[in-house]
């Protein structure tokens, strides 16, 4: 599978590391940057080819998918051409800055029949995968409760980068950069948020546009209710954590590691301690769960199925931060929609 990579900031070497560690047949074929030198430079680091434009990558008949992995302002023209020319497209969170602008590029690749799927690799982690399978077999029985915790941490540096955290290049702060993918794990595990109560600020922490605090209150389709609590000003810098309580048992699931303990008291743990970025080093995590992501889309492709994590369902957790912003502005309980 010959895959493009397009974006070669800070992720790229994830996802060059996740493809070239993969033994399901995955081969770098060439880079695009926004920087024509950059690009060079950083295709001569992997032996690679740089690629002059997005059209040269659409009309190259050799390339099997494309990995989009460029800040959420730059995804449009991308998608839009790559669709065109049938390319199936493997995307970053998020989507793009907004839930309208996500709905968009889902829709482009839904009319062009072209597979579109996000990076949402906390779903492929041992202990995730093991959590969904006991909610599946009613172990923890029906979910009462939610707590939801991202005690993360950047130094201002992280935003000293020029549009980092803000709305025009970014789409907003810590929910929309780093929370999402616990949100869309969430999601993933419980099924749909109905309506929130949130409050997103900026503390006094961070010099940015957007929010580095946000505190919301959830309600479930299931009929959970639930809390949530998302930073990037907690030093320095904590496991994000999922606590599940049901009518049979409770699940505590944080930095690779589920505990699952029922009423009775008797007690299993799952799964191997590994950090996800949420310190001072954004990259502290490893490749190997983006690999996993990458090999299913690739998979998918083959064998002419849905990835693991669809675009479309992603816009589930576009569609809450929405309603948290909406919720934070009016002061109100707000419908997700």
């Amino acid at each position: 599978m010959n895959i493009a990579l397009i974006g070669i900031g800070m992720v790229a070497e994830t996802h060059i590391n996740a493809i070239q560690s993969s033994s399901h047949g995955l081969r770098l074929c060439g880079v695009l940057g926004r920087d024509a030198a950059k690009t060079a430079q950083f295709a001569a680091i992997h032996q690679t080819l740089a690629f002059p434009s997005i059209d040269a990558i659409a009309l190259d008949l050799s390339i099997d998918m494309v990995i989009i992995a460029t800040p959420p302002d730059a995804r449009l023209e991308a998608v839009q051409k790559l669709a065109s020319a049938g390319k199936p497209i493997l995307l970053e969170k998020p989507i793009e800055r907004t839930l309208n602008a996500a709905r968009e590029i889902v829709e482009i690749c839904d009319k062009a029949t072209v597979p579109l799927g996000v990076v949402f690799q906390q779903r492929m982690r041992a202990a995730s995968i093991v959590l969904k399978e006991a909610l599946a077999s009613n172990r923890l029985g029906t979910i009462v409760s939610v707590e939801i915790r991202v005690p993360w941490w950047r130094d201002q540096a992280y935003y000293d980068e020029q549009g980092r955290g803000t709305y025009a290049r970014d789409g907003g702060g810590v929910m929309i950069s780093q929370a999402i993918h616990t949100l869309d794990l969430v999601h993933w595990l419980l099924g749909p948020i109905i309506t929130v109560q949130a409050m997103m600020r900026r503390t006094a922490l961070h010099h940015l546009e957007a929010e580095d605090w946000t505190g919301a209150l959830l309600e479930f389709d299931c009929g959970a209710v639930g809390t949530l609590m998302a930073t990037t000003a907690a030093f320095p810098g904590g496991a994000e954590t999922i606590a599940l309580q049901g009518t049979k048992g409770a699940a505590l699931l944080g930095e690779g590691i589920l505990t699952l303990t029922d009423l009775n008291g008797e007690t299993e743990v799952f799964g191997a301690s590994a950090t996800t970025g949420g310190g001072a080093d954004p990259m502290g995590f490893t490749h190997a769960w983006h690999q996993s992501v990458i090999e299913d889309f690739a998979d998918a492709i083959a064998q002419g199925r849905p990835p693991l994590i669809p675009a479309r369902e992603a816009l589930l957790t576009h569609a809450v931060i929405d309603a948290m912003e909406r919720a934070s502005k009016n002061g109100q309980r707000t419908e997700v929609n």
